[in-house]
């Protein structure tokens, strides 16, 4: 009852606050219709989390609104004007992805900080998340704020809070901003009244000097030029990738694109996907019917602000099969590095970047070239600082994780499915050029590493008891690991939370050079690495799969594909995950 009083006290206050007729007139059918309703929107305040806003849109504390965006930008503003004391005005770029009310917040954002005396430059139309970042280093802005939920379902929207890096914030910003943020406790402490002179729209001349600079990463163009007819299909699955993603393809020089014209509709509604989300198999269907129709080689699907990339190519049967991110990104460092290496643009100083839940093929492929590797925690804005961090004496190439996100050159600092994009098809072109596919690229990987297999689960226990039964996990897996896993014996443990790697076998242990997080990672006498890492935002647990095998012969695919598989599957069931 003292919950239900609380939250009626906290939709209350909407009725009688500085809120419009529309939001008091929602509010009211929601204290009279629907009280399930009412309790999730207003019994907390949405949060503001290291990597911005993210929410269900409708009234309330606890929704995306006009409100809510507008008292989070309000914190975002106050950090700002906090950290750039003398700087007047303070710049900022904002982009919005398709999303429902997606250039609505934008618009809101923008006129929050101009009331604030930002110069805000706020583009015309909808923009992928990496054009974003380019215009936040492009523009020399202070910040940058993307509004879009990446590929939540269509009842959510959020906005992603960038530095002056054009990457997402990282410590001590992001703590600050929340910080910041958290003091606003009233929509009356914002400044709502935009001044329309401090916001300049921006557009195509970006999109120019953008795809300049991606076009300029091509590395076989007379590759491109024999395989041009390569027929390539391209779906943007409603989002924003259908803004830029064609372009680039078309510089780069292939005349061959098709594009699902039913999800060439920027929707928020995501009418023909069940989500989009280019990491699940149903996303890509449409896309995968069309190159079928056609005949097509190459399949590539973008997420709503297109900065993510899934790709589905021929296998030795001829048939479409989907990639993992891992498997993308062996693909792409592979002949990026390979490239650089036959056009001398080697020097001894370069160096890639990749996660601890990527697979370790990357880190092979590296050391096959002389090429620094560089390891950091899960997130793209980790990369983005490893870049950061080396700026000046090494050279970045290329990044990727394997949640389908890649950047390649260092003039944007977030994934970037639109460089990838264009990389993975110029990939598929170089190999054409020899009368090959990106399968048997692929197959070329894997008999020169060895075959790597990753896979993926995620293990859910709702609420308050869920998410105590996951911590209590952890603290197992901490404090008595398994001594064996799937009959192979543990040697190594890697603590990111404590930083510290120990040998079972002689008791060492050394430390280890990254932020703390609340991951752990077990390395098997067989060459297995099996990851552990809990969701900071919901009630799930997340366990990575990494075994590896010799692959002796192109027509053993199969076989050992399927022994791998297996002995993922081995590891679920003596790890007692299912």
């Amino acid at each position: 009852m003292e919950k239900e009083l609380t939250v009626l006290e906290r939709a209350k206050a909407w009725l009688s606050g500085s809120f419009d007729k529309e939001t008091k007139a929602a509010v009211e059918k929601l204290i009279e219709t629907n009280q399930t309703e009412l309790t999730d929107s207003f019994y907390r305040d949405l949060e503001f989390g290291t990597g911005g806003l993210r929410g269900i849109m409708g009234v309330g504390t606890n929704r995306m609104n006009k409100y809510t965006v507008g008292m989070a930008t309000q914190g975002l503003a106050n950090y700002l004007k906090m950290m750039f004391p003398s700087l007047n005005p303070i710049k900022m770029a904002i982009s919005h992805d398709s999303r429902n009310n997606s250039k609505y917040f934008a618009q809101i954002v923008a006129e929050v900080l101009s009331a604030n005396g930002f110069k805000v430059f706020l583009f015309d139309d909808l923009r992928p998340t990496p054009e974003l970042s380019f215009a936040i280093r492009q523009l020399g802005c202070q910040s940058g704020v993307m509004v879009t939920a990446s590929h939540n379902p269509k009842e959510y929207n959020g906005y992603k809070a960038y530095w002056d890096d054009g990457a997402q914030m990282i410590a001590p910003h992001d703590e600050n901003v929340i910080k910041e943020v958290q003091k606003i406790t009233s929509i009356d402490d914002v400044k709502w009244t935009g001044l329309k002179e401090n916001i300049l729209s921006i557009g195509a001349e970006l999109d120019k000097l953008y795809l300049d600079r991606v076009q300029a990463l091509s590395l076989s163009p007379d590759s491109i030029r024999r395989q041009k007819a390569l027929k390539i299909v391209y779906t943007p699955l409603h989002g924003c990738g259908r803004k830029l993603v064609p372009d680039i393809l078309a510089r780069f020089g292939f005349e061959n694109i098709h594009m699902v014209k039913e999800q060439a509709v920027a929707d928020g509604n995501f009418p023909t996907v069940r989500s989009p989300n280019p990491e699940e198999h149903d996303a890509l269907n449409m896309a995968i019917n069309l190159a079928d129709e056609i005949h097509a080689d190459l399949v590539m699907a973008t997420d709503p602000d297109a900065d993510r990339v899934g790709i589905a190519i021929r296998n030795h049967k001829k048939d479409m099969t989907l990639l993992n991110g891992n498997q993308t990104a062996a693909l792409l460092f592979y002949y990026i590095l390979l490239r650089w290496k036959e056009l001398g643009k080697l020097q001894g100083n370069e160096f890639i970047v990749s996660t601890i839940v990527t697979t370790k093929l990357l880190s092979e492929i590296a050391a096959s070239f002389d090429i620094e590797y560089f390891e950091c925690l899960t997130g793209f804005k980790f990369i983005a600082d490893v870049i950061r961090q080396n700026e000046g004496s090494k050279r970045y190439i290329v990044g990727g994780e394997e949640s389908y996100g890649y950047l390649i050159g260092d003039f944007v600092r977030d994934k970037d499915a639109v460089s990838a994009c264009a990389l993975i098809a110029e990939t598929a072109a170089w190999m054409a050029d020899s009368g090959k596919s990106l399968f048997d690229l692929l197959l070329e990987i894997y008999q020169k590493y060895g075959f790597y297999k990753e896979g993926l689960i995620s293990v859910t226990r709702k609420g308050k008891s869920g998410a105590e039964e996951i911590q209590q996990m952890m603290v197992e897996y901490r404090n008595t690991p398994p001594a064996t896993i799937n009959n192979s014996k543990v040697l190594i443990i890697k603590d990111y939370l404590l930083l510290k790697e120990k040998d079972l076998s002689t008791g060492k242990e050394k430390p280890i050079n990254l932020p703390k997080s609340n991951v752990l990672q077990f390395v098997l006498a067989d060459g297995s690495i099996i990851s552990v890492r809990p969701s900071g935002t919901e009630p799930k647990i997340k366990f990575y799969f990494g075994v590896r095998e010799k692959l002796m012969h192109v027509a053993e695919f199969d076989k050992t594909e399927l022994r791998l598989n297996e002995k993922i599957a081995d590891i679920i069931a003596s790890m007692k995950l299912k």
